[in-house]
């Protein structure tokens, strides 16, 4: 889970302030190829599906899993993201990532060629799960599965689950008025995503949206001080670099973006890329099965999350490529959803 302390030295950049900035840049001689980034970081949401994946799922080393999340709510609260290397859901972050994924997809849309169907695909992933959290009960809004205190103290593939999937809620009595308004932002971006391409669809991620900042705004309170240790640990802190470094522009010459260029993260500390896929070794590991054959060892990671953006560097430009360091070594949806927009804007604007 990278929303903790001391993550994401990239996430500061991605204010939209910058994110207009550096669409303005030109690319130079030798800059990287924004067009196959673009489509990386677009790829990568696949690879954090939670819930019944689709005929067209390219990372094929993932399988169907949290298909029975809600269940002890008795509701369905399947689908949605896993936000990073671990194998909760945390709508706080997810609702960002929507948000902000459907921000690029509206501004730059146009010049995402084929990958704006695939964009359109990821941020739908994620409202169709939301929708089903502000829907489910009358009065409550679901805001994360999986109890992240537990989900920690394993390292098993999402597909082989056995902790308890906890879920969490909001409601007039416990309120969270700051997740809530998030989650109203993030469908009501969305909306304007459909309008013309599935207007029945956009009409109901807006109305569904309008009930939901409703009820953020009647019931104020923060859902960490609600939720308690369910959430409030799992927070970042900021600083900001420029697209090219993120894509090997930097003193190391490595691509932060699995996948891109030569020289790349190889151990990213990821539950689901680490540990070998049910294709490749049908048998369970169990909850605390794959620390010392996948965890701690010094081999590259067997399944290859295209696009998964890493925490990054530390402030010295170093960079150990070691999985248990997690700070520096865990991707998370938002940092991919931010990056979406201002790649789609270097693409668009240069031949490549």
């Amino acid at each position: 889970m990278a929303l903790r302390k001391g993550l994401s030295l990239w996430f500061g950049f991605f204010s939209f302030a910058l994110i207009l900035f550096w669409g303005t840049s030109v690319q130079g001689q030798g800059s990287p190829n924004y067009r196959e980034a673009l489509a990386k970081s677009i790829l990568f949401f696949q690879g954090q599906r939670s819930g019944r994946l689709p005929r067209g799922q390219e990372i094929t080393w993932r399988s169907n899993s949290g298909i029975s999340d809600g269940f002890l709510a008795h509701v369905d609260l399947s689908g949605g993201y896993y936000d990073a290397g671990d194998n909760v859901k945390f709508n706080f972050p997810m609702a960002f990532t929507t948000t902000m994924l459907s921000w690029g997809t509206l501004e730059y849309g146009k010049k995402m060629g084929s990958e704006l169907g695939n964009a359109r695909a990821a941020i739908r992933w994620a409202t169709d799960y939301l929708l089903k959290c502000a829907t489910a009960t009358p009065g409550k809004l679901y805001v994360g599965v999986g109890d992240p205190n537990v989900d920690h103290k394993c390292w098993e593939r999402p597909e082989d689950m056995d902790t308890v999937r906890s879920v969490y809620s909001v409601s007039p009595s416990n309120p969270g008025s700051d997740v809530a308004g998030e989650t109203a932002a993030a469908l009501a971006a969305a909306s304007m995503v459909f309008r013309k391409v599935d207007p029945k669809y956009s009409r109901l991620l807006l109305r569904t949206a309008q009930n939901v900042m409703e009820f953020a705004m009647q019931y104020r309170g923060a859902y960490s001080d609600s939720l308690g240790s369910a959430v409030c640990p799992f927070y970042c802190s900021y600083s900001g670099y420029k697209v090219d470094y993120i894509l090997g522009v930097n003193p190391l010459k490595m691509s932060y973006m699995v996948g891109f260029g030569a020289n790349y993260p190889k151990r990213i500390h990821h539950r689901g890329s680490s540990v070998p896929s049910l294709a490749a070794h049908p048998q369970s590991f169990g909850c605390d099965g794959g620390f010392q054959p996948f965890f701690y060892t010094a081999n590259p990671n067997p399944n290859l999350l295209t696009g998964a953006i890493v925490g990054g560097p530390n402030q010295n430009d170093g960079y150990s490529d070691d999985r248990t360091d997690y700070s520096h070594s865990e991707p998370a949806t938002y940092i991919n959803a931010a990056i979406v927009g201002p790649l789609a804007s270097l693409a668009g604007s240069n031949t490549i």
